[in-house]
């Protein structure tokens, strides 16, 4: 097992579940890497995923978040999902597997996992799922006791990645994931404007692509005011 954790309430605890050591070490870097994450612990088999949960819950320091291979030698994914389910365990599972059947897919929404990423995957790829997941959380964390329909519909969206989600008619897929690649890779807000002259498209264009961001839950939409005194709106990624 991996003790390393955050030292903040609102880093999430990972559990890393893979039976191939490699890949485990590699899915543990990864996490390492994201702000917001901790590795709580690594397990290589079914069993050893129960009794980390178990441990960490004894410790105080509960896991929030699983990341789980599907093919484990003692026990398979879903059924390990299933009894952690059963066990009353509040955690998070996203599977992570190189398994690609629709009857397992199906088994792993009807088993509570949140969020389903195949295997080989670039870091890129990974980081994505993980900062959809992060801000799946915080927006259900921040809901009162009882959700709006809007309330849902905007946590479960943020599970889904832009190309997930159906684009207007207008929009390229090519293009949105410039719009996302600038705004991920910026390090404050990004207007339209700065959209337009960084991808080399129209303002109109930009902020068609900006808003619908926006609309989605994927980036936030704030105010800025230049030296003339007119609002122009800016937007941040989020997670």
């Amino acid at each position: 097992m991996d003790a390393r954790t955050g030292g903040s309430a609102d880093v999430i605890r990972v559990l890393v579940v893979d039976d191939e050591p490699i890949a485990a070490d590699a899915h543990a870097a990864y996490v390492r890497r994201l702000e917001g994450f901790a590795v709580a612990a690594v397990a290589h088999d079914g069993q050893g995923t129960l009794h980390a949960l178990k441990d960490a819950q004894t410790a105080g320091a509960p896991i929030q978040l699983i990341l789980l291979d599907m093919n484990l030698p003692d026990l398979h994914g879903l059924d390990v999902s299933r009894r952690i389910r059963s066990a009353g365990y509040g955690v998070d599972i996203i599977a992570i597997t190189a398994v690609r059947e629709l009857a397992i897919v199906r088994g792993a929404v009807s088993a509570g996992i949140v969020q389903y990423l195949i295997k080989p995957f670039t870091y890129a790829a990974f980081a994505e799922k993980m900062a959809n997941y992060r801000q799946f959380r915080r927006q259900l964390e921040t809901t009162g006791a009882k959700a709006s329909q809007q309330d849902v519909d905007s946590a479960f969206a943020s599970l889904r990645t832009p190309g997930e989600t159906p684009l207007p008619k207008g929009l390229k897929e090519d293009t949105l994931a410039a719009v996302v690649g600038l705004l991920r890779g910026s390090t404050g807000p990004v207007s339209a404007t700065e959209t337009m002259e960084a991808l080399g498209m129209s303002r109109v264009t930009a902020r068609r692509y900006l808003e619908f961001l926006a609309e989605s839950s994927r980036a936030h939409r704030g105010s800025r005011y230049g030296t003339g005194g007119r609002p122009e709106s800016e937007y941040r990624w989020i997670g």
